[in-house]
C-alpha cells in the first residue's frame, strides 16, 4: 500500500477511535456528476460508461487536496433504464432526479406491517420500476439483468477506486462503504411520497408508527453490508425531520432512527449520519446516540454544535458550499481559519463542506482547491 495512503486512512482511523490525528482529515464528498463536468465530460452520455466515470473520478482527485477519493458513484442510469425506473428519472441535461412519486397506497399499511418485505417485493418494487410489472419471464429477465449490471458496475468503480486511492496516496475510507435509510425516510421518499407521509402522521398515526417498527428489520439489515466497519461506515442521509414538528419527530422519526444506529453501533459499524437541513431543534436528541458518530451538518452554528455535541461525537460539513461558489479565493480560506478554529480543538473534527457537490456550478473549482490545501497545511496539531 503507498506510505502516504496508510498516512491518511491514519488520520480517519485515529478521528473514530477517538485519537486526536497528526492533522484534522480532509473528506470532500463530490458526485460523479461533478467529476465528469469538471473532467469536460458530458453528462448526457458518459456517465453511462464506467470507463468514463473513472477518468472522471481519477483527474478530481488528481487536482484536489481531499484526502479520500473525489468521486463517488451512487445513481447507476443504465440499472434504471433496465428497471424503467419512476423514481429516479435523468432531466434533459442528463442529471438523474428523485420526482415525488409513491410506491404504497394508503389502504396497503396493513400489509406492509403485517410482512414488509413481501409488500415491497410484490407491489412497491413494480410500481416504482414497471419492468418489474411486466409478465413473469420479462420481468424476471429485467430483475437478472439488473442485478448483474449493478454488481459488475459497482465492483469495477471499487476496483477502480481503489486504483486511484493507491495512485495519488488517498485514504481507501470514503464517507459511505453502503447507504442505507432510517425507516421514515424509507416510508416518507420510496413509499408514500413526501406529501403522502404529511397527511399520513395525521390520518394513520398508529400505522405510520407500526410500519417504521416493521421496516425497522430490513434498515439494520441494509446498513450492516458486507464490508462496514467502525472504519468502512455506513452513510445514512436524513431528510424529513427538519419539515416535522418536534413533537411529530419525537413520536414518528426519532424511535426508528436510534434503534437503527444503536444496531449498527452494536455490531461495530460506525454510522456517517448527514444531518440535512437545520437540526438546531434536535441537537439533544443526536447527543443521545452512541458515541463517536460522524454528524455532517448542512446548517447550524458551529460554537453551539461543538459546546453541545464534540465531546461525544465527531462534528463535520457546515461550511457552506455558497461561499466557494461566490466568495472570493481569501475569504474562502478566512473562513476554513475561523471553522478550524471552532471546531478542530480537541479532536473529533473532519473538515468537510456543508453538503456533497453534486454539480461543477455548485463551486468555484479553484476556490475549493486552495480551501482544501490550506486545510492540508494549517489544520495541523
Amino acid at each position: 500500500m503507498n506510505p502516504q495512503t496508510q498516512e491518511k486512512n491514519k488520520l480517519f482511523e485515529d478521528v473514530y477511535d477517538g485519537k486526536i490525528p497528526k492533522r484534522a482529515p480532509i473528506m470532500v464528498n463530490v458526485d460523479n456528476a461533478f467529476a465528469l463536468e469538471y473532467a469536460g465530460m458530458d453528462l448526457r452520455t458518459d456517465q453511462f460508461s464506467v470507463e468514463k466515470n473513472l477518468e472522471a473520478i481519477d483527474i478530481t482527485s488528481r487536482d484536489f487536496d481531499s484526502d479520500v477519493v473525489m468521486g463517488l458513484m451512487f445513481r447507476l442510469p443504465s440499472l434504471y433504464k433496465i428497471l424503467e425506473a419512476r423514481n429516479f428519472i435523468m432531466g434533459g441535461d442528463g442529471f438523474i432526479q428523485h420526482p415525488n412519486v409513491h410506491g404504497l397506497e394508503i389502504d396497503e399499511y396493513d400489509e406492509l406491517i403485517a410482512d414488509a418485505y413481501k409488500t415491497i417485493w410484490e407491489k412497491v418494487l413494480p410500481r416504482q420500476y414497471p419492468a418489474l410489472a411486466k409478465d413473469k419471464f420479462e420481468a424476471s429477465k429485467a430483475l437478472t439483468k439488473a442485478f448483474f449490471h449493478f454488481f459488475a458496475t459497482m465492483g469495477s468503480m471499487g476496483q477502480g477506486y481503489a486504483g486511484i486511492a493507491e495512485k495519488y496516496g488517498k485514504s481507501t475510507y470514503s464517507i459511505a462503504s453502503g447507504a442505507a435509510t432510517v425507516p421514515f425516510d424509507t416510508l416518507a421518499d420510496q413509499l408514500r411520497s413526501f406529501t403522502g407521509i404529511s397527511s399520513d402522521i395525521r390520518r394513520v398515526p398508529d400505522k405510520v408508527i407500526a410500519a417504521c417498527e416493521a421496516l425497522l428489520p430490513l434498515a439494520i439489515k441494509t446498513g450492516l453490508g458486507q464490508n462496514s466497519s467502525k472504519y468502512n461506515r455506513t452513510f445514512i442521509p436524513l431528510h424529513m425531520g427538519p419539515y416535522m414538528r418536534e413533537k411529530d419527530f419525537a413520536k414518528f422519526y426519532w424511535p426508528t432512527f436510534k434503534a437503527f444506529v444503536d444496531a449498527l453501533d452494536e455490531s461495530n459499524v460506525g454510522s456517517n449520519i448527514f444531518v440535512e437541513q437545520d437540526y438546531t431543534r434536535f441537537l439533544d436528541y443526536l447527543g443521545e446516540l452512541p458515541a463517536g458518530q460522524l454528524l455532517l451538518f448542512e446548517y447550524g452554528d458551529p460554537k453551539d454544535i461543538k459546546k453541545r455535541l464534540g465531546d461525544k461525537h465527531i462534528i463535520s460539513g457546515l461550511y457552506p458550499l455558497s461561499k466557494l461558489r461566490n466568495g472570493t479565493k481569501q475569504e474562502c480560506v478566512d473562513y476554513a481559519k475561523e471553522l478550524i478554529d471552532i471546531l478542530a480543538p480537541g479532536g473529533n473534527f473532519i473538515f468537510s463542506f456543508d453538503k456533497s457537490i453534486i454539480r461543477l456550478n455548485d463551486v468555484n473549482p479553484e476556490n475549493m482547491k486552495a480551501v482544501c490545501t490550506y486545510v492540508k497545511e494549517n489544520a495541523v496539531y
